[in-house]
């Protein structure tokens, strides 16, 4: 039997962003699916809202959404007839018609599922994932296929949901995400914890250096002639060969 995760341990907040990032395959999907009750769990303990997501009922699911990485929504069905459908599902669901407004959804009302764009499906699916008005929101790879237009509005109205008190936990393969979002990150690989804290001390960490070994970056890049960096690198970087008559300084 394949172990796809075997000993991550996390915590996520109320009011908080609590990022799951790592590589593909590194078992972040398969987590969070473990911690909606998704997928059935081989071992160990997991605690949603006070209940165990694998024996629990209707209650529960009712208090979570889920915003799956393949969306998970009929090919035949149209956006707003669909979200009103699942709104129906809850006792208080919220304003379908906001939702619509606010991911942009009117401009794409008309198209059926199968024939919308990737970043158009995940908007649907962030709608979808709302609309029962969740304390605790689960989202698989968000800005997966979003242009840079939808990315900033799903990145403003996540922000503004955590703000109200919501418990959002999110996968991601993206360091940028996780930087613009998290308030806290689980870094997996392979199936286990192999870091966590803020982003900001994420960054500072250097396991080349914490294992005393020699550390060189080099960036090379394409530039013109007599490019000026003064002001634009940080004062950490050294320009080790810049040359007037060179097309490509190079950079450690």
């Amino acid at each position: 039997m394949l172990r796809v995760v075997n000993g991550v341990s996390l915590m996520a907040e109320r009011g908080q962003v609590t990022a799951l990032l790592g590589a593909n395959g590194a078992g972040k999907t398969t987590t969070i699916e473990c911690a909606q009750g998704l997928q059935k769990r081989s071992g160990g303990s997991i605690s949603l809202l006070g209940q165990d997501p694998g024996r629990s009922g209707a209650d529960l699911r009712s208090r979570v959404g889920v915003m799956l990485q393949d969306g998970g929504l009929p090919p035949s069905a149209r956006p707003i007839p669909l979200l009103r459908h699942i709104a129906g599902m809850y006792a208080r669901p919220r304003s379908v018609d906001e939702l619509v407004e606010r991911l942009g959804i009117n401009t794409f009302a008309r198209t059926s599922v199968r024939r919308l764009s990737g970043g158009q499906k995940q908007r649907l699916a962030l709608a979808a994932a709302l609309i029962g008005n969740p304390e605790v929101l689960f989202l698989d790879e968000p800005s997966a296929g979003l242009d840079p237009q939808s990315r900033q509005l799903v990145f403003e109205l996540i922000s503004e949901l955590r703000a109200a008190g919501m418990g959002i936990i999110l996968t991601t393969h993206l360091m940028d995400d996780a930087q613009r979002l998290a308030d806290y990150v689980y870094i997996i690989d392979a199936g286990r914890n192999v870091a966590e804290g803020t982003v900001s001390q994420l960054l500072q960490r250097d396991p080349a250096m914490e294992a005393g070994t020699d550390h060189v970056r080099t960036l090379v890049f394409e530039a013109p002639p007599g490019l000026d960096f003064t002001g634009v690198l940080p004062d950490a970087i050294a320009i080790s060969e810049t040359r007037p008559e060179a097309t490509w300084p190079r950079v450690h």
